[in-house]
């Protein structure tokens, strides 16, 4: 097979056009092309007046040795073999089925791939399963009860089954199309193995996750709900077994660790036990609504609406003169601002979209770069404690019961609290109170945000404009805390796995599943099956 890069298709082409156009590209006759598939597909949009499709192409061709003899560039290589090897079982005997914490990307991968190692993981989550997590966000979203065991943070699937079900990565593994595949089985649209920028949407996701889930139980698997773990039993520095509830000892000699960016006594109970971590950087802000339909026209010109190109995204950063990283993330399209706490009297916003992607609004969070310098105390938990005093004058500001503060990015230009809305109307629920948004953030927080909007407006003009909406706070883009692992990817308490986003390594679906990925990988490759 060779894989041929860059070709452009009008956005009204007709399938047959993708392999007349490869032939020309390749200055071979269109019956040399035996067969072909999509490998990716991407829009390029620089110009409004003609935005086109960008494929690449796997083929077969007749005369292939040929054929690459010809000075094509890099425009035309052998398709590299991009499928997935597992690893080799290691010869140390294994006592007991290895143990993974949390339910999240990093865990559900872990299992699939010990699973189909034959290694009957056991999978502890601290949540509910998804269809009754649904339930309780639910009620927290339509009524202001909070569960803080089952929410947008804890529980089967973790924080990424309330988002926009974004597949982007900027890691470079070749598990990723692992990861892509395996979504893929579970129920995911096939697209995603050949989007630029693939996304499942919150709806959808449910349902896969569910998938994974029997799959691993059918491997011989077990997945338990309602199981926090509460401590570990270690001797000689080497893991033993993990307590669950307070009250339970399970014997085991390999956890993999996916707790999420989120478990702030989980990480305390790990520090307790001595396992090495440190705190690290991570981001906080605002979330930002504005109109779908301002974007997909600031975005796509005349061609907003068509059906090929969907809902249109953005991405926006910038070095502000504050000294600090002002920048866009999880950028929703079409999608809402939901509410993401996990405790009492502690207010935290995300985004999410369905996959249709078909809501009024589109919404992102707009963060500013934190650090171990600003933490109050040099401490590895101490970012926690940050954020989450933050979270405490969010829920305040937004007046109690969970209400979120909000403010006309007008008002909040001209820093006087908002009276009402304009025609953007915020999305959050249970509700949002107009007010002063400085009162929820750090000064510097909110002076780099002001002072990047003249950069985000000339990125995307109009992105400033007045009657935007943005709501507080954003803290849980990334974990506060890096646990630290060895080149066998074990922490300094000997069987213990830390991988995804709760190890300070991996961010977003596709990293954290990658790297749930190599933890299983690194088990299998010392140990034997149990």
């Amino acid at each position: 097979m060779l894989r041929l890069f860059e070709l452009k298709l009008p956005l009204d082409h007709a399938p047959d056009d993708l392999p007349r156009t490869a032939a020309a590209a390749m200055r071979i006759p269109l019956a040399d092309i035996t067969s072909w598939e999509i490998r990716r597909t991407a829009v390029d949009a620089r110009k409004k007046s003609e935005i086109l499709l960008v494929y690449t192409l796997d083929l077969a061709v007749r005369h292939e040795d040929r054929l690459l003899k010809k000075k094509h560039g890099r425009r035309l290589t052998p398709a590299p073999d991009e499928s997935y090897r597992p690893a080799t079982p290691g010869s140390i005997p294994l006592p007991h089925p290895p143990i993974i914490v949390g339910s999240g990307p990093a865990g559900l991968f872990a299992g699939l791939i010990l699973g189909r190692a034959g290694y009957r993981p056991v999978i502890l989550e601290r949540g509910r399963a998804v269809e009754d997590r649904c339930l309780d966000l639910e009620r927290f979203w339509s009524q202001g009860f909070l569960d803080p065991e089952s929410n947008a943070q804890f529980g089967e699937g973790g924080a990424g089954t309330f988002s926009d079900g974004k597949l982007t990565t900027r890691i470079h593994d070749p598990r990723c199309r692992k990861v892509l595949e395996e979504l893929a089985a579970a129920g995911a649209p096939a697209d995603i193995l050949t989007s630029a920028k693939p996304h499942i949407g919150s709806d959808r996701l449910r349902i896969i996750v569910r998938s994974l889930r029997e799959t691993i139980i059918g491997l011989g698997g077990e997945v338990r709900f309602s199981s926090r773990v509460s401590g570990l039993k270690l001797a000689a520095g080497q893991l033993q077994g993990v307590e669950i509830n307070g009250t339970e000892v399970r014997e085991c000699r390999t956890a993999v660790l996916a707790i999420g960016h989120s478990a702030r006594d989980t990480f305390a109970m790990l520090h307790q036990a001595g396992l090495e971590m440190l705190a690290k950087p991570f981001a906080i802000g605002l979330r930002i609504e504005h109109p779908q339909a301002w974007v997909d026209q600031t975005q796509f010109g005349s061609f907003a609406g068509h059906p090929r190109l969907g809902a249109a995204d953005y991405k926006l950063a910038v070095h502000a003169d504050t000294g600090r990283y002002a920048y866009t993330f999880c950028m929703c399209p079409g999608g809402e601002v939901i509410a993401a706490a996990t405790e009492p009297e502690g207010l935290v916003t995300n985004g999410m979209s369905l996959a249709a992607r078909a809501g009024v609004n589109a919404n992102s969070a707009l963060l500013v770069d934190v650090g171990p310098a600003d933490f109050p105390v040099p401490h590895p938990l101490a970012g926690f404690d940050f954020r989450r005093e933050w979270e405490k004058r969010a829920f305040q500001s937004g007046g109690g019961n969970f209400t979120a503060p909000a403010q006309l990015l007008d008002d909040f230009f001209r820093i006087r609290p908002s009276q009402q809305f304009g025609s953007v109307l915020p999305t959050y629920r249970p509700g949002t109170r107009a007010t002063d948004l400085d009162d929820c953030l750090p000064d510097y927080v909110s002076r780099t945000i002001r002072a990047a909007f003249p950069v985000f407006a000339r990125q995307l003009p109009g992105f400033d404009r007045p009657d935007a909406v943005l709501t507080g706070v954003e803290t849980r883009s990334s974990c506060p805390v890096r646990l630290i692992r060895n080149g066998d990817f074990q922490s300094s308490i000997g069987g213990i796995y830390p991988a995804g986003e709760g190890s300070g390594y991996a961010g977003g679906i596709v990293s954290a599943a990658v790297d749930g990925i190599r933890a299983a990988e690194a088990i299998i490759t010392n140990f034997s099956p149990p």
